[in-house]
């Protein structure tokens, strides 16, 4: 009686903890990047963050990770170049896109983006923290990814004796990739496309299902 009892409420719990989540507005889930993340549970050279429970890392190349939840993949760029020369670019808000505002948190400038693409799916691109990740996702799930999203990009943190280093050694303007993150899809970012094109490499060739960043 007890066991049941616990199972109808855990069943309670989750439905409505889905529920909150597709009532939120996009608004209220990037105020949460205001709140800092303590722990790391993801270690790369220059700079480590922390990854959601439900989400893990498949690929990683240089600054670029690829990584998944029970549905989408999550294209992550993380710029040590602009974190160690302190970029600052401006972001134009978006009037024809489904939803474009700049974002302002402690004292780092970022955007989120969304735009419907040509397949049906949604295309969200978050861009802060001098990181930036673009994940395609059905409408029902934007809020979820958002979630995800903000919840990494405000975990990022970097290693300025690292980042000096491989600035000294000219290690990350060798290997970097000419990507600019203050850019949107739409405009010139073509990191999306590379990363599709791959696939379908992949696909074609038969030889591997592994995504790679090139």
């Amino acid at each position: 009686m007890h066991k049941r009892i616990t199972i109808i409420l855990l069943l309670c719990l989750i439905l409505c903890g889905c529920s909150n989540i597709k009532d939120y507005s996009i608004e209220d889930i990037t105020k949460k990047l205001e709140t800092p993340i303590k722990g790391s549970n993801i270690y790369h050279t220059g700079y480590k963050y922390y990854l959601p429970f439900g989400m893990q890392l498949t690929d990683y190349m240089l600054f670029n990770d690829v990584i998944e939840d029970e549905k989408y993949h999550y294209y992550l760029y993380a710029s040590e170049i602009d974190y160690y020369n302190k970029t600052k670019n401006k972001y134009e808000v978006c009037s024809k896109c489904y939803y474009s505002k700049l974002l302002d948190s402690n004292k780092k400038i970022g955007y989120i983006e969304i735009n419907l693409d040509k397949n049906g799916q949604y295309l969200i691109e978050i861009m802060y923290n001098y990181a930036k990740i673009e994940v395609m996702v059905s409408k029902e799930d934007i809020n979820h990814a958002i979630i995800n999203a903000v919840t990494i990009l405000r975990g990022i943190k970097y290693n300025d004796a690292v980042i000096n280093n491989l600035m000294g050694n000219d290690i990350i303007n060798n290997q970097e990739e000419n990507y600019n993150i203050f850019n949107t899809t739409s405009s010139d970012s073509n990191y999306l496309k590379y990363i599709e094109e791959d696939q379908y490499e992949d696909q074609d060739n038969t030889t591997t299902n592994t995504t790679l960043i090139e």
